[in-house]
């Protein structure tokens, strides 16, 4: 595969899940800079780490769609400049070194914000990800910033009622599922 298809087939990955696709375009040495806010198992080498990141984000993100913009080529490397599109239906759970840090429940909103990945090849193959997001945009269309009150109420809710725990170690056991699932 070329830079650019590497670069759509990783994407796909994400929003599908597929094992099949994520060993053909991940590199058995892959590496996530951004999964430092993510399950453990998001941060696992390799095509399982990116089967799970994409588990944790589909469990937050219905119909999730990254529509590619642009490509940019580099020595070793690729930028893409895409959307994270989706609805909010289930929670967002964000980790901070491997345990729950916060947890938006489902809001049913869309999102719908731009991104750039900076990707790294080797061997034909994706082996690394970093990424710079519109983060603000995307918590903005969530009501989360600046805080929306009923939204700020029902995030301080869950964490009081013991359901943003539950939820991360819902999240949690879906992405080391999917991690299970590389070939």
């Amino acid at each position: 595969m070329d830079p650019a298809e590497l670069a759509h087939g990783l994407f796909r990955v994400l929003e599908t899940g597929d094992p099949a696709l994520a060993a053909d375009v991940v590199h058995e040495d892959f590496r996530n800079r951004e999964s430092a806010v993510a399950p453990a198992a998001c941060t696992v080498p390799g095509p399982a780490g990116v089967l799970a990141s994409g588990a944790w984000m589909r469990s937050a993100f219905s119909d999730l769609r990254f529509p590619v913009l642009g490509t940019a080529l580099a020595d070793d490397g690729i930028w893409v400049r895409l959307r994270m599109c989706g609805r909010h239906t289930g929670p967002f759970v964000r980790y901070r070194d491997g345990a729950l840090d916060q947890a938006i429940p489902p809001t049913g909103r869309d999102i719908d914000f731009e991104q750039i990945h900076v990707l790294g090849l080797r061997d034909g193959k994706v082996v690394s990800h970093e990424a710079v997001r519109d983060d603000i945009t995307m918590l903005g269309q969530l009501g989360v910033f600046p805080p929306a009150p009923p939204t700020a109420l029902r995030m301080v809710a869950w964490r009081l009622t013991g359901r943003a725990g539950r939820a991360a170690a819902r999240v949690t056991t879906e992405a080391a599922e999917a991690a299970a699932t590389a070939v």
